[in-house]
């Protein structure tokens, strides 16, 4: 696989990015591609090791030694045949994925590793450039009707999948619009919406039908999808946002960090969005509780507001820089090792070991600030250091501290489907509900997680479904017996 000692001849090098004083300025992407030739220069550096473990650090299991080593040899399209026979979307995942194949690379072992995600999105945006990518609806129908409820990166895999077996695929989306966290919860700088709308736009002539403006349980009840669907895919997410129920909650100016990002990605779009409930950083300190990627978001939406000043504070303590014996290789240490996103890189004071205790007001209801003390953690087990106690000034305190599970008033509700202890919608191996022809995928069925992981989920769903809809129907006819997948 690629050059024969290319991995020693060859560095890592990686899309770029404008430079911060003009990214900053607009919503719109900002990275910066290396040139074909370029990224058949990093595809030189897969090592022909053997053992790819950058291939089970996958969700997907996406087959980087073979796609890297096609663009190596100018073989773009057999890359993007490799490529899209195990990831759906990899214009998503090539944009907003941390890369766990990366991590997995064994390569890394010694030098920098190879630039799979960079090469990912070169594949794609080359295959949608050379028109490879185009509708390919099924031959034949199998008669059979599946609901998806959510649009989200799990709900687009199982509907694709589940479409290309042949059977029809109604997707339900309760926004106006279809991607779920895609369209409205990732800011246009990391993902632009004509993304979205460039792949539902095949998905539909494939034979995909969208209903927007659907919101499953409320809308439309939801016990009636049992009787007008032979399958119904539950991929609605992880909708609840974890609280912070510290004195000075109700203050005006904290706000839950998708409500911020929601409307944001609304305006971007030139949507109206009403002034009584209008969130804006322009002007105001603003302070992001939580550091991991909805945070970071935030982070890069206040700048690009013009906000005065943008912190960033974590309850846990600072990561090490590198890999430590919590982190061996291949794991993919994810928040456990340190990392700087773009967006903190644009200018964000960041902290950690921080404990909010109450939210200030500054006298009219609105509010003025937190106060909070240090920790001094041990293990996993932390104490407040006495005599540390501080304040941080914000007018806008946003809380991104991740989302505890699915909402279950309206469609989980109704359909009465088991829960997990974390308030997850339960099911078996084969992603069944306890619930007799519902399924569930994603982040509703195993909490918050990836892009990358709900995509891999909605997939293995499909194929679930599929093999339950199949069930019991004739496939294989001699002339002495017909036979059943059941027999």
């Amino acid at each position: 696989m690629g050059k024969k000692g290319g991995f020693r001849d060859i560095e890592r090098k990686t899309h770029g990015y404008k430079p911060v004083e003009e990214r900053t300025q607009d919503f719109f992407e900002f990275l910066v591609p290396l040139s074909k030739e370029e990224m058949e220069n990093q595809g030189a550096r897969c090592m022909d090791c053997g053992t790819p473990f950058c291939h089970p650090s996958c969700p997907l299991h996406n087959i980087m030694p073979d796609f890297n080593d096609h663009v190596y040899r100018n073989r773009w399209d057999e890359a993007y045949h490799s490529l899209s026979s195990t990831n759906n979307f990899s214009e998503f995942t090539g944009r907003i994925c941390p890369a766990p194949c990366e991590s997995g690379c064994v390569l890394g072992l010694i030098k920098d590793p190879v630039a799979i995600r960079n090469i990912e999105l070169s594949i794609i945006e080359h295959a949608y450039k050379m028109g490879w990518v185009k509708p390919k609806p099924p031959k034949s129908r199998s008669g059979k009707k599946v609901a998806v409820v959510g649009s989200g990166p799990s709900g687009l895999g199982a509907a694709d999948q589940i479409n290309k077996a042949g059977h029809m695929v109604v997707v339900f989306e309760r926004s106006d619009e279809v991607g779920g966290l895609l369209r409205y919860g990732i800011p246009d700088f990391k993902l632009g919406k004509e993304v979205i709308d460039r792949r539902i736009d095949v998905l539909q002539k494939e034979g995909i039908e969208f209903r927007t403006s659907a919101n499953i349980g409320f809308d439309i009840p939801a016990t009636s999808l049992l009787t007008d669907y032979d399958a119904v895919v539950l991929a609605g997410g992880s909708t609840i946002p974890r609280d912070l129920p510290i004195p000075g909650r109700s203050l005006k100016g904290i706000h839950y960090a998708m409500e911020f990002l929601i409307q944001s990605n609304r305006r971007v779009a030139g949507k109206d969005v009403p002034k009584d409930t209008e969130i804006l950083a322009t002007g105001k300190d603003v302070l992001v509780i939580g550091g991991g990627d909805t945070g970071s978001d935030c982070v890069g939406t206040s700048i690009r507001q013009k906000a005065r000043s943008v912190t960033q504070i974590e309850l846990l303590p600072k990561p090490p820089e590198g890999r430590t014996d919590q982190t061996p290789w291949p794991i993919h240490p994810g928040p456990r090792m340190l990392s700087t996103s773009s967006s903190q890189e644009e200018g964000c004071d960041r902290d950690w070991s921080i404990m909010s205790k109450q939210f200030v007001d500054d006298g009219s209801g609105a509010v003025a600030g937190v106060d909070f003390v240090r920790l001094d953690w041990q293990g996993n087990k932390f104490t407040e250091i006495e005599g540390s106690a501080g304040h941080l000034k914000a007018q806008l305190i946003f809380l991104a501290m991740g989302f505890l599970h699915p909402q279950h008033e309206g469609m989980l509700d109704q359909l009465g489907v088991e829960k997990d202890d974390r308030g997850n919608v339960k099911t078996d191996d084969l992603y069944r509900t306890s619930v007799e022809k519902v399924f569930a995928a994603g982040d509703m069925r195993r909490g918050q997680s990836l892009v990358v992981w709900a995509i891999s989920e909605g997939r293995e769903c499909a194929r679930e479904v599929d093999k339950f809809l199949r069930a019991g129907v004739t496939r294989l006819v001699s002339k002495k017996k017909t036979y059943s997948v059941t027999d």
